[in-house]
């Protein structure tokens, strides 16, 4: 069972972005939002919204769902009731294009508490994707990693891991020396014509790792998934990171490895394409938003 500090509650709630929220199916002006409204056990979701449009909603929605259920609960609002909640979410804010939450507490009682709001949301400039981030290795191993519940010490951890190396991302190793994910991303490697990930049970199963995945079959670039050992970085030729606000992004360096995943041609098809299979998203889901 997960258990949820009450600092952990204020954090979440400090993130309120914007003039309104949802809580329980009301419009609520995020002042009025207090720190009784979220308690243990919860789960949570981010969704990029564009054009009015949450991006892969309902992919989202089953990983949600399956969060829960790897907590023992069920989730018992509807897709559609979810869904109405988020368009007046959207409605009420003026339709910005920005990351909502959602968030589902109070899973071990009868009437869970249900609550979306805007949060603060970084899109990397477009001279990010021309030169690559830096990482950086960092040896922890995330609870239940297939499951998406909050863990504030985990967050903190790295936040400052990352602030003291200047460093746009963690590679977490376990304890074998296996990177299995970004501290917020899916993470892959490129070696010759092929791309590796870790196994779908070592990893966050991000939305748009599963878009990747299903795009590079449809380009015939063949994925394997398997763990890549630190010592084996030195035979990459490119990596990149994957994640809801950054779509495809390419590694520039692993701690002091230098890669050129810039150019490398198979990361670029990757990242055109996503964007395209997005775009193509948004266009068809702009009447019905």
């Amino acid at each position: 069972m997960i258990k949820m500090k009450k600092c952990e509650v204020l954090d979440m709630l400090n993130e309120l972005y914007l003039d309104f929220c949802i809580v329980n199916g009301k419009v609520c002006s995020v002042k009025e939002v207090n720190t009784d409204l979220i308690n243990s056990p919860s789960i949570y979701e981010v969704i990029r919204v564009i054009d009015g449009v949450p991006l892969y909603v309902e992919e989202h929605l089953m990983r949600m769902r399956k969060s829960a259920q790897l907590l023992g609960f069920k989730i018992k609002k509807s897709d559609d009731e979810i869904l109405y909640e988020i368009k007046k979410l959207i409605a009420a804010n003026n339709f910005p294009n920005l990351n909502i939450k959602l968030v589902f507490s109070d899973l071990d009682k009868s009437n869970h508490m249900f609550l979306a709001y805007f949060i603060k949301s970084y899109y990397p400039e477009k001279e990010v994707y021309e030169n690559g981030i830096h990482t950086i290795l960092f040896n922890i191993v995330r609870e239940n990693p297939n499951a998406k519940v909050v863990n504030i010490e985990f967050k903190e951890k790295i936040k400052k891991e990352l602030e003291d190396r200047n460093a746009f991302e963690a590679l977490l190793v376990n304890e074998d020396g296996y990177i299995t994910e970004g501290s917020r991303s899916n993470i892959f490697f490129v070696i010759d014509d092929k791309v590796y990930t870790a196994p779908e049970g070592d990893v966050l199963q991000g939305i748009t790792r599963e878009k990747v995945l299903k795009i590079s079959k449809e380009l015939g670039i063949e994925i394997i998934e398997k763990n890549i050992h630190i010592d084996e970085l030195k035979n990459l030729d490119g990596a990149f990171m994957t994640g809801t606000s950054v779509n495809v992004l390419p590694i520039k360096t692993i701690d002091e490895i230098k890669l050129n995943s810039v150019n490398n041609k198979i990361i670029k098809e990757i990242g055109l394409s996503y964007i395209k299979d997005m775009e193509n998203y948004i266009e068809s889901k702009k009447n019905l938003f």
